[in-house]
C-alpha cells in the first residue's frame, strides 16, 4: 500500500468574521470590551441596572488584582529559584556526600573510581565489597598524598578469578603519617567548583559533574 494514502492533509481554514480566541481564556481587558459593548447596545428605553455594572466593574477590578498577584507570585518563584541555585556557590571547598559507595562493574571487566583522602595516607587498605557486604578484593596501598586519587579495578577477586559484572562497593582505610586512623570511601568528594546547565547546579567532585540533586549532604571538611 502507498504510504502517502494514510497520510490526513490539515484542512484549510477560511477566513470569517468570527473572533477566534486561541487560548480560550478571557482575561481583564476581554471582560471591559464585553462590558463596554453591553452599555453600548443596551436599549435606551429600558438601560443596564447600575448595581448591575458596579457588580461588573467590581468582579473586573477583583480579575485585575488576582492577576497581577499571579504574576508578582511567579516573579518571586523565579528569583527564590535562581537564588536557591546560586546559593551553592558557597558550597564550594565543602565535602559532599552521594549516599553511596558504588562502583559499576560492566561487561568489559575494568571500571576506574577515585577516592579522596582528607590527609595523606602512610599505608593503608582498599576494600572491594559485593552488594552483600562480601569482601571481593583487598588491596594494600602505597603511601599517598592527600586529595582526589584515581584507581581502575580489573574486575578479579583475590584469588583472580574474573568477577560478573555488577555493582560493588569500595571502602578505604588508613594511618597517616602521625599515627591517626582515618577512613573513606567511593562517593565522598570536595566540591571544587559549580556549573549551571539550563538553570541546574552541577558539582564538580573529584573528575566528574554531578547534579545537586544527586548529592545527599554536604558539610565542612
Amino acid at each position: 500500500m502507498d504510504v502517502t494514502s494514510t497520510i490526513t492533509p490539515t484542512p484549510t481554514t477560511e477566513a470569517t468574521d468570527q473572533v477566534y480566541n486561541p487560548n480560550g481564556i478571557l482575561g481583564k481587558d476581554d471582560f471591559l470590551q464585553l462590558l463596554i459593548t453591553e452599555l453600548k447596545y443596551q436599549d435606551p428605553t429600558d438601560p443596564m441596572d447600575s448595581d448591575k455594572i458596579l457588580t461588573q466593574t467590581s468582579q473586573l477590578a477583583t480579575l485585575e488584582a488576582q492577576t497581577n498577584t499571579n504574576d508578582t507570585m511567579k516573579q518571586i518563584s523565579e528569583a527564590y529559584k535562581s537564588s536557591a541555585q546560586f546559593s551553592t556557590i558557597g558550597a564550594i571547598g565543602k565535602i559532599a556526600d552521594v549516599g553511596n559507595s558504588d562502583i559499576r562493574l560492566d561487561e568489559s571487566g575494568k571500571v576506574g573510581f577515585e577516592v579522596y583522602f582528607p590527609e595523606e595516607a602512610a599505608s593503608g587498605t582498599l576494600q572491594i565489597t559485593d552488594s552483600s557486604g562480601n569482601l571481593v578484593k583487598s588491596v594494600d596501598l602505597p603511601s599517598l598524598s592527600s586529595g582526589v586519587h584515581a584507581f581502575e579495578w580489573d574486575g578479579t577477586d583475590a584469588s583472580g578469578n574474573q568477577v560478573d559484572a555488577g555493582v560493588y562497593q569500595v571502602y578505604v582505610s588508613y594511618t597517616t603519617s602521625s599515627g591517626k586512623e582515618l577512613d573513606t570511601r567511593v562517593g565522598l568528594y570536595p566540591i571544587e567548583s559549580v556549573r549551571f546547565e539550563d538553570g541546574e547546579a552541577l558539582l564538580k567532585l573529584g573528575s566528574n559533574y554531578v547534579p545537586l540533586a544527586q548529592v545527599k549532604e554536604v558539610y565542612g571538611d
